[in-house]
C-alpha cells in the first residue's frame, strides 16, 4: 500500500487514529508502573474502537459520492440517418420501405441500377413485379425473410436475387424493412455457357466415335474382303480421328488458358516478325484455296506486351479464317498500324467474301458457335477456334473489334 493510500485510509477512520494514541499512553503508564491508570486507558481504547461504524456503513456514503460524479449514459436511439449512410456505402441495391409499402430511401446502387425515385413514393411506382411485391407483402405481414429471382429486361437483361428482410430489435414488431437486390446475372450466364458447352463437347465427339465405329464394324463384316471399299474407309477414318485430334488440342488449349487468364503477359513482342511468320506458314494454305494474302507493315517495329507464341496463335487462327469464309474474295489484307497517343497498336485481317449477318456477330466467339454449321465442318472447323482468340486477347488485355457487311467482307481487329 503506499503513503497515498495511508494517509487517505487516516483520515477516514479517525477512531482508529484516536484509539491508537491512548492505546500509547497506556503503554507509558504501564512503563511507569502506573497500573491503574494503563488499565483505564486501556479500557478506553477498547470502548473507542467497539464504537466505531461497520466497514460497510462507512462505504455506502463514499460509493455513492463516487456514483454521483459518474456520467449517465443513455441507452441508443433509433436512428435512421445512420442507418441511411450505411446503406449509401453498400454497393448492392438496396431500398428501405415501411410498413405501408413505401420507400423511404433508395442507396446509390439503386438509383443507378432502376433510376431515381421521389421520397416516400410507393413501391409499385418503382417495382412491377408481382412476384416481389407479394414478398414484400408477406414479409410485412409475417415479419419473416422471403426472397424471389428477378429478371430486368431493360436496359440489359439482368438477373436479380430479391431478398425482403426486416429491421427490428429482438422482440418487437417491425417497422422497417430492406429490399436487396443480388446481381447473379454472371453465375447464370456461367452455368448456361458450362451446360452448352458440356453438350456440344460431347455432341461433337460423339460423331466421329459413331463414324468410326460404323466403318470399323463394315470392315470386320460386309467389307471384309473388298480392298478397295477399305482403302476408302481408311481414309475416312484417318480424317475423323484428325478431326478428334483437332478438337481435344483445342479444348486443352482453351483450359490452359483458363487458368492463366488473369495473368497479363511482360514480354515485350515486335509485331512486324510475328506478322511474317504467320503469312509465311499460311501461305500453302492460301495458294491451296487460291487466296493472296497481302501484308501492309510500317517501317519502324511495333513492340506490344504479349507472348509470342499465342499471338501468333491467334493471328493464325484470323488469317486461316479469312481465307477459309472469304475464299470467294481470293484476297486477304494484313494490315498493322502503330500505335498514336489516344489507341494502341491495332492489326486488322479483311476480307472480301460473303460477310457475316448482324446477329451472329456478338456471338462469334461462343464456344461451339458456328454461323454455318456444315461449312464448318466441312472446313475442319472446331468451333473454337474464336473461342480461343478472345481469351487470348483477354489475357494480353486486348480487344476483338468484328466488322461486317453481307457481301461485301468481314473485318476482324486486334486492337493492344
Amino acid at each position: 500500500m503506499t503513503d497515498d493510500d495511508g494517509k487517505i485510509r487516516w483520515r477516514q477512520n479517525p477512531y482508529t487514529l484516536l484509539a491508537g494514541l491512548l492505546i500509547l499512553v497506556a503503554a507509558l503508564a504501564a512503563a511507569m508502573h502506573a497500573i491503574a491508570v494503563a488499565v483505564v486507558l486501556s479500557i478506553g481504547a477498547v470502548a473507542i474502537l467497539a464504537y466505531q461504524p461497520s466497514r460497510n456503513a462507512r462505504t455506502e456514503p463514499i460509493a455513492a459520492s463516487v456514483n454521483e460524479t459518474l456520467p449517465v449514459t443513455e441507452a441508443p436511439r433509433d436512428n435512421i440517418g445512420i442507418t441511411r449512410a450505411a446503406l449509401s456505402a453498400i454497393d448492392m441495391p438496396l431500398y428501405l420501405i415501411d410498413g405501408r409499402e413505401n420507400i423511404v430511401f433508395q442507396n446509390g446502387a439503386a438509383a443507378e441500377a432502376f433510376g431515381d425515385i421521389e421520397p416516400n413514393a410507393h413501391i409499385t411506382t418503382r417495382l412491377r413485379s408481382p412476384a416481389i411485391l407479394d414478398c414484400v407483402r408477406e414479409t410485412i405481414a409475417t415479419g419473416n425473410v422471403n426472397t424471389v429471382e428477378y429478371t430486368e429486361r431493360h436496359p440489359s437483361t439482368r438477373v436479380y436475387l430479391v431478398r425482403v428482410a426486416p429491421i427490428a430489435p429482438e422482440g418487437s414488431r417491425p417497422t422497417h424493412f430492406i429490399l436487396s437486390f443480388r446481381d447473379i446475372s454472371e453465375s447464370r450466364v456461367v452455368e448456361r455457357m458450362r451446360s452448352d458447352f458440356v453438350a456440344n463437347a460431347s455432341h461433337e465427339l460423339r460423331t466421329p466415335l459413331a463414324s468410326l465405329q460404323g466403318f470399323i464394324e463394315t470392315l470386320q463384316g460386309p467389307a471384309k474382303n473388298d480392298p478397295k471399299a477399305g482403302e476408302r474407309f481408311l481414309g475416312i477414318m484417318l480424317e475423323q480421328v484428325q478431326r478428334m485430334n483437332r478438337l481435344v488440342d483445342d479444348l486443352l488449349s482453351l483450359s490452359r488458358l483458363e487458368l492463366k487468364a488473369h495473368i497479363a503477359p511482360s514480354d515485350r513482342v515486335d509485331l512486324l516478325p510475328l506478322l511474317g511468320h504467320v503469312r509465311d506458314a499460311l501461305q500453302p494454305l492460301a495458294a491451296s484455296l487460291d487466296v493472296e494474302i497481302v501484308v501492309d507493315l510500317p517501317n519502324d517495329p511495333v513492340f506490344v506486351a504479349g507472348d509470342r507464341d499465342e499471338l501468333i496463335q491467334v493471328f493464325e487462327n484470323l488469317v486461316q479464317n479469312a481465307c477459309k469464309y472469304g475464299q470467294e474474295g481470293k484476297r486477304i489484307e494484313v494490315t498493322l498500324t502503330p500505335a498514336t497517343k489516344g489507341q494502341g497498336a491495332e492489326v486488322s485481317i479483311r476480307d472480301f467474301g460473303p460477310g457475316i449477318a448482324e446477329e451472329h456477330i456478338p456471338r462469334l466467339t461462343e464456344r461451339f458457335y458456328r454461323v454455318n454449321v456444315e461449312a464448318s465442318r466441312s472446313k475442319k472447323g472446331t468451333g473454337l477456334g474464336l473461342a480461343i482468340v478472345k481469351h487470348i486477347l483477354t489475357r494480353h488485355r486486348a480487344r476483338l473489334i468484328v466488322q461486317s457487311e453481307m457481301g461485301k467482307g468481314s473485318v476482324f481487329t486486334v486492337r493492344f
